[in-house]
């Protein structure tokens, strides 16, 4: 190794189309555009077949965008590893569908619970819709779905358009003797799906919307999204809470001993809900006198701390990490990023898996705010630089990365200025840590592991609207080491090329089933 390597994750930051919906190419960001001058550098694709996802009109996200870049391979992921478990009829073989399937049958009620779009970031209206099918099939009687509305993986009020779809399908599925309805939800942003335990009473108001039908209520779907839209202004995202009633009665209650599938495929958003229905000691809020369901996860979203129990589709199990190889040949590693995509760089960067592969690692968080991202756009990116720059000078570390959340995070709240402020707090920081690297002797790598931030409009029938989900642009990779010439070969790469690429520049052997280096 000539120099040790830092990575800099820039999440959410794509190359756009330099317009006026591209808050990257509208910010000023000196820093970013001197090394794109200067610097060898390239476009990763950060989306669809290069992540593991299942066509290439399927956006990219944090979680496979950072399994590709701390793998280096491809692997099946999301929706592609639950549509083939679909397909194939592996799902309703497993163990765990057969036991809430026959609990359900002998009387109790089968409750379907998360996110209601075709985002295929966390899920896929078509796997519920294809359970349900199945459920009824197998002669379930009673079966409930507890929606989770969208707006950042899809366009940002298309709700209506989803309820719609499932509507159909279970006025379709309620022959004789069948109760299939949309019982309660809300805004993902609102209830339920908080990640790395940065807002549990945002969990808490999911809890006590599904399972204790607390809540205002209304008597569709289709009615609570249209008065919230009216009285709020709100995007789906941010829509408050609702429950369903008839004859002055909540739908559906989830309720001791009944059938819960959440079925999310992506784990982040998943982990705490999932630990309210499935910890007897759970102890983050009040459950009532809940006592306890049959419950399982579309897939277990993290495998050493079995969340949860159990689950429907078996996970791609990621062998031969970079930190694998890297703690192989004795690396010393460090990792940064505050709580919102601390997970990032550690669990999904090392192939979904808890804890660390050595002790030659060093983990570190950066609490995150709990306030509203376009209200503290900098977000921790002044603290996460100063950590950077402290472990640079300390020599300690021989490979050291961090995530910068503000392009993805500040970019999901469609707030266009807001999410200027936050690529030039970025900038900012890439500028510290590139003169650190001078300074104590780095190279520097620049990458992100899918676009947001560089496109925050779209244009459908003439009309231009706020966009707030992932965009389909590939990413830079930039290298700064101004004692090396390194040379970027021709080709066309991905995220899943970066760890080559990294072992490469520290003279290191890549596993076989890697991907190629870039140099």
């Amino acid at each position: 190794m000539e120099k040790p390597i830092v990575l800099v994750i820039m999440d959410g930051v794509g190359k756009g189309d330099g317009g006026s919906g591209d808050a990257v190419a509208v910010a000023k960001t000196p820093t970013l555009d001197h090394l794109l001058a200067t610097c060898p550098h390239t476009y990763l694709k950060a989306h669809g077949t290069a992540v593991g996802l299942p066509t290439d009109d399927d956006m990219g996200n944090s979680e496979v965008g950072h399994n590709a870049l701390g793998c280096g391979q491809i692997y099946s992921q999301g929706a592609k590893l639950v549509g083939e478990s679909i397909e194939n009829g592996t799902l309703y073989a497993s163990e765990t569908w057969k036991d809430l399937i026959a609990n359900a049958v002998s009387g109790k009620a089968l409750h379907f619970l998360g996110l209601l779009s075709d985002g295929n970031v966390h899920s896929n209206i078509h796997h519920l819709i294809a359970m349900l099918r199945e459920a009824h099939a197998e002669g379930v009687k009673k079966a409930y779905c507890h929606i989770l509305l969208d707006g950042r993986d899809v366009p940002a009020t298309s709700a209506l358009e989803y309820v719609d779809m499932l509507e159909k399908v279970l006025a379709e599925l309620n022959t004789e003797g069948c109760d299939y309805a949309i019982a309660s939800g809300g805004g993902r942003m609102q209830i339920t799906m908080d990640r790395y335990e940065a807002n549990w009473p945002m969990v808490e108001q999911g809890w006590r919307t599904h399972v204790q039908a607390i809540g205002r209520r209304f008597p569709s779907a289709k009615a609570a999204i249209e008065t919230y839209r009216a009285e709020t202004g709100c995007i789906d995202q941010d829509l408050p809470a609702f429950v369903i009633e008839r004859s002055g009665e909540p739908v559906a209650k989830i309720a001791n001993g009944d059938s819960v599938i959440l079925f999310n495929f992506r784990g982040d958003r998943a982990q705490e809900i999932s630990l309210a229905f499935d910890r007897k000691d759970f102890d983050h809020f009040d459950r009532g006198d809940y006592t306890g369901v049959k419950f399982a996860g579309m897939l277990q979203y993290d495998g050493d701390l079995k969340i949860p129990q159990h689950y429907l589709v078996q996970p791609p199990v990621i062998k031969h990490t970079l930190t694998e190889v890297l703690c192989a040949a004795g690396i010393h590693e460090y990792a940064l990023s505050e709580t919102q995509k601390y997970g990032h760089v550690t669990y999904f960067w090392n192939g979904n898996r808890s804890g660390k592969v050595e002790n030659l690692e060093v983990y570190e968080e950066v609490p995150s705010d709990v306030i509203p991202f376009e209200k503290a756009p900098a977000m921790k990116s002044k603290e996460i630089t100063e950590k950077m720059v402290e472990n640079m000078a300390s020599k300690k570390f021989q490979f050291l990365r961090c995530n910068f959340p503000n392009g993805d995070m500040v970019g999901h709240t469609g707030v266009f200025d807001a999410v200027v402020y936050a690529m030039e707090c970025v900038d900012k920081s890439v500028a510290a840590i590139v003169e650190a690297a001078d300074k104590y002797g780095y190279t520097v790598l620049i990458t992100a592991d899918h676009g947001n931030a560089d496109q925050m409009t779209e244009t459908k029938k003439g009309k231009t609207s706020v966009r707030t989900a992932h965009s389909l642009n590939p990413v830079p990779f930039i290298i700064y080491d101004p004692d090396h010439t390194w040379v970027i070969k021709d080709g066309h790469y991905g995220l899943a090329n970066v760890a080559p690429t990294i072992v490469k520049m520290m003279g290191l052997t890549a596993p076989d089933c890697w991907e190629d280096s870039m140099v």
